[in-house]
């Protein structure tokens, strides 16, 4: 008599037919109905006399509840909503807005504008401040300068980490509340 080789064990996905290693489970048919506790192999026999498999779709259980399905169509629709749920999930990136002690009023208002508007898309907002030559000497400037954006955007926005000098540039994030 000829053995038929056996499939290598699922390395991703659940355990299905002979690869289901515990004496007893919990079977579920293929309508959804609860057929009670049974023996793996009686299960397995079961789910073949009606063209399917025996899946294992709660391991932790106890005991295992399996149910009759067919796996290459329990596989392909699992890959399916994992797909669907990468594509509609949102990143969060952070987005940099780069500034002077001495910006003028009206590009203080651009700026302002695309904060709020890298805010409201959920993306947090790494606000940098740098200084030039002898505006070292007035890092006071730059900080009332960032106090003001933390203040204007306080309604959308918390302040993730508060303003600190590195080097020649004074730094501060907001994320979106």
């Amino acid at each position: 008599m000829m053995r038929r080789p056996m499939a290598p064990m699922p390395a991703n996905g659940p355990r299905y037919n002979e690869f289901i290693n515990v004496p007893k489970v919990r079977v579920i048919d293929e309508n959804g109905e609860n057929l009670g506790v049974m023996f793996t192999r009686e299960a397995m026999e079961q789910a073949a006399d009606v063209g399917l498999d025996l899946v294992e779709v709660s391991p932790n259980a106890d005991p295992p509840v399996c149910k009759f399905l067919d796996i290459g169509k329990f596989k392909y629709e699992a890959q399916k909503k994992a797909n669907i749920a990468r594509k509609t999930q949102k990143t969060q990136e952070i987005k940099e807005i780069k500034m002077r002690p001495n910006i003028d009023d009206h590009d203080y208002d651009t700026k302002m504008k695309k904060v709020v508007d890298f805010i409201e898309e959920g993306d947090k907002v790494k606000v940098t401040l740098r200084f030039r030559g002898r505006e070292m000497a007035h890092q006071q400037l730059g900080m009332v300068l960032l106090q003001r954006v933390a203040e204007e955007t306080s309604e959308i926005a918390k302040v993730e980490a508060y303003p600190r000098l590195e080097g020649r540039q004074m730094l501060m994030v907001l994320a979106p509340k």
